[in-house]
């Protein structure tokens, strides 16, 4: 199904993603296109997806963590109820239309986008939380979990924004956040993806190569050049995954 000559294609579509998912979320706008243009059925193509975000996510986690923009034993309730939502979500995508959800994602990644381009001064310091430590992990680790396992789209993004608004990090350390809380959710759902013989393993690892460089460049661009940089890499991440959301849920499917 996969050539020679499109492991090459494969690593350079990881190395592209993994760059811009450590900064702002959304490598899947690179990767699934290319991954369905290969050939690959839908689910198969997920699965795999899957294996090389996992890769991207984990490695960009490390780098915040290694960098101490993310201390990992503050993470660790957030992880499991992500990955409990994760879990959840996957296996009520088997079962629900989605369709309901992919239209009202746009409207919430629109306002994700204006509240950003507005609030010029958000994420640029630390404010005080909004919500307890306990009541925010519960309510975005499992949400946002679930959102991820069963549609996806603009996940990263809206942990970001979950962060800066809900306990106040500023913009470089609530984009640290949100990758290990990708990596759970990542995890979880590639667990299911393996259970059901949904994964290539040669095209997967190939691209979370190019993910774990990827992922290595953006994190450390991110931690040295700091909320500056992220701005307008993030504002442009959210646009694309909503005007991508927008057409798979009003044009596509029609």
């Amino acid at each position: 199904m996969i050539a020679l000559w499109h492991f090459p294609l494969l690593f350079a579509t990881g190395l592209v993603a993994g760059f811009v998912d450590s900064i702002a979320g959304g490598g899947g706008l690179v990767t699934m296109p290319v991954l369905l243009n290969l050939g690959l059925p839908p689910q198969l193509a997920l699965g795999t997806n899957k294996l090389q975000a996992t890769c991207g996510s984990g490695s960009a986690a490390w780098h915040y963590a290694q960098a101490k923009t993310v201390p990992l034993r503050d993470c660790v309730t957030g992880f499991i109820l992500c990955f409990i939502g994760a879990a959840l979500g996957t296996l009520a995508v088997q079962q629900l239309d989605p369709l309901l959800l992919k239209r009202a994602i746009p409207a919430l990644l629109l306002a994700v986008g204006l509240y950003t381009l507005f609030k010029p001064q958000l994420g640029a310091h630390d404010l005080h939380p909004r919500l307890p430590r306990v009541a925010f992990d519960l309510i975005f680790g499992l949400g946002l979990g679930f959102y991820d396992g069963f549609f996806g789209p603009g996940t990263g993004t809206f942990w970001t924004m979950a962060f800066m608004l809900g306990l106040g990090f500023n913009l470089t350390r609530a984009t640290g956040y949100s990758k290990v809380m990708n990596f759970a959710s990542n995890l979880s759902s590639l667990a299911f993806f393996l259970i059901g013989h949904q994964v290539l393993f040669a095209s997967g690892l190939t691209m979370g190569v190019g993910q774990l460089l990827g992922a290595r460049i953006g994190s450390q661009m991110v931690i040295t050049r700091g909320t500056q940089f992220i701005r307008p890499v993030f504002l442009s991440v959210v646009l694309a995954i909503t005007l991508k959301v927008l057409w798979d849920a009003y044009f596509k499917a029609n």
